[in-house]
């Protein structure tokens, strides 16, 4: 779908281009465009690779897994249907490391990789499980302690200081994974009302009215 709305757009701009006599200007605004893409990622390339190697650093030493276990309880709590041993922790605890140094392109695999093994876990293979959705949330919203890429696209530019950006990177991220997570937690309670029986209630409740009906 994705690719027909895009497939789309570009159809219309060349036909309003056309009718408006704008072709050469659009042909040299795409060639433009593809020339500042490659340029940038040339530039993209050695800050990534740096900081790749510095992860697999990391993990070689053990430290990657010593943040893994820090941060083992609070995944623990995101993921309460997740088998505590599951390879889906594994993959789920890097891709939220991953994401705290701003390696988007390194977390990705990582989460996709938990996505699968979570469908394994899921018992309707066509609606998503909460953890999933949790697993999403929290990567769209990570927090951020280093933003690698806008870092690396600000020392491209030519940016004074490129790494102004951290604390309110960091400030950001924090506040929209803490939405996240707020959101999350409450479509769960949400979820979790609707799926429950009608009738069903505590079990001080079920006790008050056996004893009741026992009375009568």
């Amino acid at each position: 779908m994705i690719n027909v709305i895009w497939m789309g757009m570009i159809l219309v701009g060349f036909l309003f281009a056309a009718a408006n006599g704008n072709i050469d200007a659009v042909t040299k605004a795409a060639f433009d465009g593809a020339q500042t893409g490659v340029t940038v990622s040339f530039g993209l390339i050695s800050i990534l690779v740096f900081w790749l190697g510095m992860m697999r650093l990391a993990e070689d030493s053990g430290l990657l897994a010593k943040v893994a276990k820090s941060m083992g309880p609070v995944v623990r709590f995101l993921f309460p249907d997740v088998p505590k041993n599951h390879p889906a922790m594994g993959y789920i605890l890097s891709n939220m490391s991953a994401n705290l140094f701003g390696l988007g392109n390194a977390a990705t695999p990582m989460g996709i990789k938990a996505m699968q093994e979570l469908q394994k876990l899921n018992p309707d293979k066509e609606t998503a499980t909460p953890a999933m959705c949790t697993l999403l949330a929290l990567n769209t919203a990570s927090i951020t302690i280093i933003p690698t890429t806008l870092i690396a696209i600000r020392m491209n530019y030519q940016s004074a200081n490129p790494a102004e950006i951290v604390g309110t990177t960091l400030m950001a991220t924090a506040v929209a994974t803490l939405a996240a997570i707020a959101a999350d937690r409450w479509y769960r309670a949400v979820t979790i009302r609707r799926t429950k029986p009608p009738g069903a209630g505590s079990g001080l409740a079920a006790h008050a009215s056996g004893k009741g009906e026992a009375g009568c």
